[in-house]
């Protein structure tokens, strides 16, 4: 009798012992569950701070502005400039696209800290299609060029980039720029020159 009443008790307190591991092993579950999310919160975060933190990094590397580098580009090759955009690819220079009166497409590569133009290559996969005739031809016929977008822009940050950008059928320069480390995205009319805040851009610059 007495030996039963033993098994018995070891039986009691091992099954007790189990369930309180088995507790245990769930309850790290759980906390491994939300470490994870925690993990995945942190690393969207991260991932949307990258952008900025390119154009900030790129911004420091240089003091050439983004008017400055079209007007380089253009004098090394004369024609429509497109667009400029401060690449922080690990190359640091500003890139220039210019298109000539021939209608060819150039990259020109100017040097952040100089001016200095470092190259121009022609960008022979350029497809010249229907919108980059039609970008170019707003270009063309606009009164406020690229480097006049970003001198009007500058009054609202460092600018990165500009270029021209089709909303639904209204064309207007599309303009970047970093301010006590924020972006901020405007739109540069093409005729007038006002610049007004991206109706995209959730930054609290107005």
């Amino acid at each position: 009798m007495k030996r039963n009443i033993v098994i018995a008790t070891l039986t009691a307190a091992a099954l007790a012992t189990g369930g309180t591991v088995a507790a245990f092993a769930a309850g790290d579950d759980d906390a491994t569950a939300t470490q994870s999310q925690t993990n995945t919160s942190a690393q969207s975060a991260a991932d949307r701070d990258d952008d900025a933190s390119e154009d900030r990094t790129a911004v420091r590397s240089g003091s050439v502005t983004a008017a400055e580098a079209i007007a380089a580009a253009l004098k090394h090759t004369p024609g429509t400039a497109l667009s400029a955009d401060l690449d922080d690819d690990g190359a640091d220079t500003w890139e220039v696209t210019v298109v000539k009166g021939d209608g060819t497409e150039y990259d020109v590569r100017i040097a952040p800290d100089s001016g200095k133009v470092l190259g121009a290559q022609r960008d022979s996969d350029d497809d010249n299609d229907a919108d980059d005739r039609a970008e170019l031809a707003a270009a063309k016929g606009a009164d406020t060029d690229a480097r006049e977008a970003a001198l009007a822009a500058a009054a609202k940050g460092t600018v990165t980039e500009v270029g021209l950008d089709d909303d639904n059928g209204a064309v207007a320069w599309s303009v970047d720029t970093v301010k006590d480390g924020k972006q901020g995205e405007w739109k540069v009319a093409l005729d007038s020159g006002k610049v007004t805040q991206d109706r995209d851009d959730d930054g609290d610059d107005a």
